[in-house]
C-alpha cells in the first residue's frame, strides 16, 4: 500500500493506493498518528480512491483515529470510495458516524 499524505489549512488529506489489510494497517495507523501528533490537523480526510482492498484491520485503523479526532472535537471523512470498500463502510456501520463524499474537492469544503 502506498500512502501520500498532503496538509489544506488544517485537514489532513491521506490518499491512499493498494490493499489496506493486517499487512499494512500498522503502516497507516504511525502515519496518521504521527501527523496527529503534531497537532496542526484538525481533520482527517481519507481519498480512498486508488484503494482495491480493505479488511477488518484497515477499518480499525480508520475507526480508532475516528474516536482520538472525535475527542479532539475533530471530524474525519472519506471519499472517493470504490464499491466494495464502500460496502465494508456499510457494513461496518462507518457510513452513520462519518461523511462519505463522491469527491475530494465536495468534502474538503464539508470539513
Amino acid at each position: 500500500m502506498q500512502i501520500e499524505m498532503e496538509m489544506k489549512g488544517r485537514t489532513l488529506i491521506v490518499r491512499l493506493t493498494g490493499e489496506l489489510d493486517h499487512h499494512t494497517a500498522d503502516s497507516l495507523r504511525t502515519a496518521i498518528e504521527k501527523e496527529l501528533d503534531r497537532d496542526v490537523a484538525s481533520s482527517v480526510l481519507l481519498n480512498l480512491q486508488g484503494l482495491t482492498f480493505m479488511d477488518s484491520s484497515g477499518l480499525g485503523v480508520i475507526l480508532g483515529r475516528y474516536r482520538r479526532l472525535s475527542q479532539m472535537g475533530g471530524q474525519m471523512a472519506a471519499c472517493c470510495l470504490n464499491q466494495q470498500v464502500k460496502r465494508v463502510f456499510e457494513l461496518s456501520g462507518l457510513t452513520r458516524i462519518m461523511g462519505i463524499y463522491p469527491t475530494e474537492q465536495l468534502a474538503l469544503e464539508q470539513l
